[in-house]
């Protein structure tokens, strides 16, 4: 039996032996948000969630494999990340955008954190935090500018970790949506990167 402050890294230490409790513990843990990835990115809520239970299924089939891992968070979502770009490499529609997002990934995450970094970047991410409740603002700096794991920012604001799971969700979807009104390009790049610290 699994107990509730069994670890991430702790399940996929079961999972390598092939204990199907700890993979659907996994599963429920990250099945919403990689969806919620994937589905921003491509827009179509069928692609996503194959893509999702595909990345599962890789993970099941090489369990044997699963030791050698740290994080697994970040180990799902690249797997999530890269069968979502090579989607949308396959069916691409804007072109020109797509291209200079490839270009990018293909040099370095550093060069996309660059362009977050850059003073118009930063700016155009404040005015979307200004529009939100103070409790967003929070929990949102809580989780990107002093780095605290979602279990500190529970402690920190007495929020359950669902509500602090959610508001970062909401939180990232709406620094998004302001940020294509300026680059479609950079709401992009702010997705990507702002998922790879979000799990």
């Amino acid at each position: 039996m699994i107990t509730s402050p069994t670890t991430d890294r702790e399940l996929l230490i079961l999972i390598s032996k092939g204990n199907e409790l700890a993979f659907r513990r996994l599963f429920d843990l990250y099945n919403k948000r990689l969806f919620i990835f994937a589905e921003e990115m491509l827009k179509s809520a069928a692609d996503a969630e194959e893509i999702v239970q595909e990345s599962f299924t890789k993970l099941w089939q090489n369990r044997e494999n699963l030791t050698e891992i740290e994080n697994p968070g970040s180990y799902l979502y690249r797997m999530v990340r890269n069968s979502t770009i090579d989607l949308m490499r396959k069916t691409a529609r804007e072109r020109k955008l797509k291209d200079q997002v490839w270009a990018n990934l293909s040099q370095s995450d550093n060069s996309l954190e660059e362009e977050l970094l850059k003073k118009e970047s930063q700016e155009l991410i404040k005015q979307a935090l200004d529009q939100l409740s103070e409790q967003k603002q929070r929990v949102y700096r809580l989780s990107r500018e002093e780095h605290l794991t979602q279990e500190e920012i529970v402690a920190a604001t007495g929020l359950s970790k669902s509500r602090v799971n959610n508001i970062i969700v909401e939180v990232l979807k709406h620094i998004k949506a302001s940020l294509e009104k300026h680059s479609p390009y950079l709401a992009l790049v702010f997705w990507i990167t702002a998922w790879e610290k979000f799990l």
